[in-house]
């Protein structure tokens, strides 16, 4: 059961308080009754709420994939910067929670979604799903970092990295100087991961960003704009999870 106001906010009628004049107006019902009670309890799944006579539709949950900027912070709010949520609507920030996180001042893939159960098994320390960064760095990759990634790489903590596939790519022009880059794909999230390991190698990643996720990839998606994902999308992500032993 949940309450009528924050039914029809997550259903993105409107604000909080926008919803409240609503119904102060009489422009929702309830199963054929006018309601203007905001604390009126109701179940989602079969009472009937209409605004102007036409129904509301509600979705339990939602997944959104986001392409995250720089210089904000994976969190639902922050004291001093930016967040992820502050790019969404007022009325979706209450609802979403970012899966995972990203640095700082990394970009690319996040997922964010209020289905507590999949952001559970997606960031559960046991075991992820493959995620591929493009990192830029400050000096030529050298050619056996494949194979040293390959074997798993002593960063530092109580046991080495689980074994990362590198793809070394062919180096740019870029301001004026040559641009080293190369794509890692990791199955694990300890912290500062992807930069640690290439510290591991005497390489200093100079610009860092996810991919990909699983199957899914950020796409054409500007940076800084976010999309539901598809039903296809979503199919596959869960199969992916089933077949990895990370969903019930």
């Amino acid at each position: 059961m949940v309450r009528l106001d924050k039914f029809l906010a997550d259903a993105s009628v409107g604000t909080r308080s926008e919803v409240k004049k609503y119904l102060k107006s009489k422009r929702i019902s309830v199963n054929g009754l006018l309601s203007v009670r905001p604390e009126l309890k109701i179940d989602p799944d079969t009472d009937r709420v209409c605004m102007d006579g036409k129904p509301v539709n509600y979705t339990r949950f939602l997944y959104y994939l986001f392409h995250k900027p720089a210089g904000c912070v994976t969190a639902r709010t922050d004291a001093l910067d930016r967040t992820v949520l502050d790019y969404f609507p007022e009325e979706l920030r209450g609802r979403l929670s970012p899966v995972g996180r990203l640095d700082k001042d990394t970009e690319g893939f996040l997922l964010l979604t209020n289905d507590g159960v999949l952001n559970h098994r997606l960031t559960s320390p046991s075991y992820h799903l493959k995620k591929t960064y493009f990192a830029e760095l400050d000096q030529p990759v050298p050619a056996d970092a494949v194979w040293t990634f390959a074997q798993g790489v002593d960063i530092g903590d109580d046991r080495p990295t689980l074994p990362a596939e590198l793809c070394i790519l062919p180096s740019m022009e870029k301001d004026g100087g040559p641009v080293y880059s190369a794509e890692l794909t990791i199955t694990e999230g300890r912290y500062h991961q992807v930069k640690r390991m290439f510290q591991a190698i005497g390489l200093r990643v100079t610009y860092l960003k996810r991919i990909s996720m699983g199957s899914l990839t950020l796409g054409q998606l500007p940076k800084g704009e976010y999309r539901l994902l598809t039903e296809n999308e979503m199919e596959r992500l869960k199969q992916e999870c089933e077949t990895r032993g990370l969903l019930p």
